[in-house]
């Protein structure tokens, strides 16, 4: 597939530089055609028959499959959610943290992580990494962790200075668990979760899928308690006792995809070329450049995932609707002055371009 045959995949894209991955990717022809096509039959043939609901466990089976390659992990590792905020609830709960324990954060967090983290009853300790260089984002988050300490819980990269907290690098003592937010990692550049005990997955973001689609990998399910149990989550159960939780990571799948939005996640995962990461990485670098050659500061470190946030030169909220009459859509980081791009497979040099004049 050519640059240009992949990007042609994208109506929006002949009217916009969409450059706003980091929210909701482009969605494709081939997406809304799958999403256009289940949709039709449910309307015609209504929802029920034994074939009905084995054609949908299929579907459910093919994006844990395809997922779970994204991440590079096994598929029984992985349970179908509708959101990272779904898997860190998930996770929170099935921890059963108490009010002796901590849990280890920082400053540049989504609230769809620090949403389950404060409504948990353990102390949040906060690394506080948003005007420290990126390669300290290891040591600074390693020195909040104390005896009581019972989980780390950070993003792979944040969705608000762009920069990776290279998780892996983090100094931990043996069996501390760590739960990553994947949400700008997972689709943007190449992401093996197999090294993390818990990683999440916004499929509406860089993997271009439908709304209210996700993932969560669970490095060993065994550990963790089904607190949130959905119908998906037994093989049997008894009214008065106690159910048998699925194998592996199954037993935490928290949602019900209807069949048009799996076949809509299948047919987005099915667009992405397999020289996406090239790509993307490509356009970051000149992105870069062109937003240095025009005088703006840059916080985003160099070679990072698909994110870059820079300084606005006027007010940011009213600079990123400017920018959108102008045909380039971008957001503001909320309570900063920058504005943030996002670069992904599907973007051009023109796109980067655009962004530039407009600026």
């Amino acid at each position: 597939m050519t640059f240009e045959e992949a990007r042609a995949q994208f109506p929006v894209l002949e009217r916009y530089a969409y450059l706003n991955a980091g929210t909701n990717g482009p969605l494709a022809r081939a997406t809304i055609e799958a999403i256009t096509n289940w949709n039709q039959r449910d309307l015609e043939q209504g929802r029920f028959g034994k074939a009905y609901f084995e054609q949908i466990l299929a579907l459910r089976e093919r994006a844990r499959e395809e997922l779970a390659g994204v991440l590079e992990v096994p598929p029984e590792n992985l349970a179908l959610v509708s959101s990272t905020t779904n898997a860190c609830n998930v996770v929170l709960a099935g921890l059963g943290l108490t009010a002796d324990d901590e849990i280890v954060t920082t400053d540049v967090e989504h609230f769809g992580l620090l949403g389950p983290l404060l409504a948990s009853p353990a102390k949040v300790r906060v690394a506080r990494l948003l005007d420290a260089p990126a390669e300290q984002a290891p040591s600074l988050i390693a020195e909040q962790i104390t005896s009581l300490t019972k989980l780390i819980a950070i993003s792979h990269v944040s969705w608000v200075t762009g920069n990776s907290l290279s998780p892996s690098e983090i100094s931990r003592p043996p069996g501390l668990p760590i739960l990553v937010d994947g949400a700008q990692t997972a689709g943007a550049c190449p992401t093996s979760a197999i090294e993390f005990d818990f990683y999440t997955v916004s499929a509406q973001k860089w993997l271009c899928g439908p709304d209210s689609t996700g993932a969560l990998y669970v490095r060993d399910p065994e550990q963790l308690r089904v607190a949130l149990p959905t119908y998906m989550s037994q093989t049997a159960y008894d009214i008065e006792d106690s159910f048998t939780p699925k194998p592996g990571a199954l037993r935490f799948d928290s949602v019900w995809h209807a069949p048009g939005t799996l076949a809509g996640l299948l047919a987005a995962l099915e667009a992405a070329p397999e020289w996406r990461y090239e790509r993307i990485g490509e356009l970051v670098a000149y992105c870069r450049r062109r937003l240095i050659e025009a005088g703006y500061d840059i916080v985003t470190a160099p070679d990072q995932a698909g994110l870059i946030s820079f300084v606005s030169r006027g007010d940011a909220v009213e600079e990123a609707a400017r920018l959108y009459e102008a045909g380039v859509v971008v957001r503001d980081v909320p309570g900063t002055s920058w504005l943030r791009v996002s670069c992904g497979w599907w973007t051009s040099e023109d796109d980067v371009g655009r962004l530039v004049d407009a600026l």
